[in-house]
């Protein structure tokens, strides 16, 4: 299930040692919000902390055993003691849905009221948590609201300000950071990654190692530099909106192209001189992460991304009338 800790990123490792130390010492509290970027590791902490409380055997050092009848239901993900809430099927089957929904945190609080079946406790793990409903939240806020002895209940978020603060007050925060660059080359180097293609990842990812790895492993890079070719393009009148936009949203990379995208805007942003260019840059590097976020909606996607790249079209045809750089 989780990674062993000796696996840990220094930033994960950092974190994992807080949660221990307040676990070790009786201060680890019911309710615990794993917040910070995406893809620094917080499911993977949570998890391993999971293991770390419910194994029956633990060493000297308090670590899991690993061998344990706990440790193997958890690694086989059958515990009976331990669940992840998250996206489920919609009504038709046909989809997940987009939203953690109340019935869902109903059956995760009559789980939590029930015995633990191996003794030592009972572990929900919500991810992400952000996506729970309004009335979800108001359900979960009860739970939270009356702790039970060994019962723990841990939200595991990228955007925990999307959180109501009734919920986010009732919770320890374990805050995940962006490491130092030095870190992050590191660690990426330990990886196997070559020196020049980290500076190249980390750069584009502005400082996130978890991102730049999983660019460096897949084509996230090769799709950063399709998408700033579409951009020029769409800039010289090279290409019309309609066609890149079909193009970005025919495929599951759709989200991760607009944040290329935005991301390249912001870029440009730190090279100029020119103020008025600077501004129309920005707004459209807010607009770029709106459309994101429609394409968790019922907005149908190419209609957004034509919207969009319409608009850069826009910023390009303020350039060719001025606009200095340095």
């Amino acid at each position: 299930m989780s990674m062993p800790a000796a696996d840990f990123a220094p930033w994960q490792r950092r974190v994992y040692d807080q949660a221990t130390a307040a676990l070790d010492s009786g201060r680890l509290g019911h309710g615990l919000l794993f917040c910070g970027p995406q893809q620094l590791g917080k499911r993977a902490v949570a998890e391993r902390l999971a293991q770390r409380l419910l194994c029956q055997q633990r060493g000297a050092t308090g670590e899991p055993c690993g061998t344990c009848r706990s440790c193997h239901l958890l690694a086989a993900g059958t515990h009976p003691d331990f669940q992840v809430i998250s996206f489920v099927l919609n009504k038709e089957g046909t989809r997940l849905r987009t939203e953690i929904v109340i019935e869902q945190i109903r059956r995760l609080s009559e789980q939590m009221a029930l015995t633990p079946q191996y003794g030592g406790a009972q572990i929900a793990i919500i991810e992400p948590a952000d996506a729970i409903n309004h009335a979800a939240c108001n359900a979960l806020l009860k739970t939270l609201e009356e702790p039970v002895p060994g019962r723990y209940l841990w939200l595991v978020s990228a955007h925990p300000a999307r959180l109501p603060a009734t919920i986010r007050s009732r919770c320890q925060r374990l805050e995940f950071r962006l490491p130092p660059q030095a870190e992050a080359m590191a660690w990426l180097n330990a990886q196997g990654h070559s020196a020049a293609a980290v500076r190249e990842a980390l750069d584009a990812a502005r400082g996130h190692p978890g991102l730049a790895h999983e660019w460096l492993q897949g084509d996230g890079l090769k799709l950063r530099r399709e998408v700033a070719a579409d951009l020029a393009k769409l800039g010289r009148g090279e290409a019309s909106a309609g066609e890149v936009a079909q193009r970005w949203v025919g495929d599951e990379d759709a989200a991760l192209r607009l944040r290329h995208a935005a991301d390249l805007a912001v870029a440009e942003v730190a090279g100029l001189t020119d103020p008025v260019r600077a501004r129309s840059l920005a707004a459209w590097f807010d607009q770029a992460n709106r459309t994101r976020d429609l394409l968790r909606t019922t907005v149908r996607a190419d209609l957004a991304v034509i919207e969009l790249l319409l608009a850069w079209r826009g910023v390009e045809a303020g350039r060719m009338h001025g606009g200095s750089r340095k």
